[in-house]
């Protein structure tokens, strides 16, 4: 089925919010969290309007990805700044038929065209490397607490772009909400119920 990408609109934003709750839900812990942080991230700084894509299939949007501001501060205290990507959704029933691939090419073809350094995530490896994103260990980067691991990983969009830049990796503070933010957010969507499986992030 053809897949379209777009811009994300104003008129989108419950649509998608509704699709990212969907889409993480239990997924890494009981209920979710990523559609309230989506949704703060719209209102946030750190929102950048052209990384904001949604995919349509037939009219209908089926997936969404976002990019927002973050920096890297070296040991001279000097911010770089990159991109961090997500989250990333697509509808449950339509999971692993190549639309998240092709958001994530687009995303990664769109902000070289704007002429940002480097796309940082944390995800899963075995996705993840086949989009080119390599372990940020290998760019002398950490996260902010000084650790590395292997769901922490960059995408050098272009060659040698973090050749003189390394440090600790800081995103956005909007990233960081609250059990409280959550529940109060929910009460704008239909209950659904909170599961515990073995898969999640113990």
């Amino acid at each position: 089925m053809n897949t379209t990408i777009r811009l994300e609109t104003e008129t989108d934003h419950a649509f998608v919010d509704n699709l990212t709750r969907e889409a993480f839900w239990d997924v890494y812990h009981p209920g979710a969290d990523e559609h309230l942080v989506l949704h703060k991230i719209r209102t946030s700084p750190c929102f950048i309007p052209e990384l904001d894509f949604v995919a349509e299939q037939n009219g209908e949007i089926v997936g969404h990805v976002i990019c927002t501001k973050a920096k890297v501060i070296d040991n001279t205290g000097m911010e770089h700044e990159v991109l961090c990507l997500g989250p990333i959704s697509v509808s449950p029933s339509l999971q692993k038929q190549g639309i998240g691939s092709l958001l994530i090419k687009h995303t990664q073809a769109t902000a070289r065209n704007f002429g940002y350094k480097a796309i940082v995530l944390f995800g899963n490896p075995a996705y993840y490397h086949r989009f080119g994103f390599k372990n940020a260990a290998q760019y002398h980067i950490t996260t902010r607490e000084g650790e590395n691991f292997d769901p922490f990983m960059i995408f050098e969009l272009h060659e040698s772009s973090l050749s003189r830049i390394s440090g600790k990796f800081y995103e956005d503070p909007v990233f960081n909400v609250t059990p409280e933010e959550v529940e109060e957010f929910e009460k704008g969507f239909p209950y659904k119920e909170k599961h515990v499986t073995d898969s999640q992030l113990k």
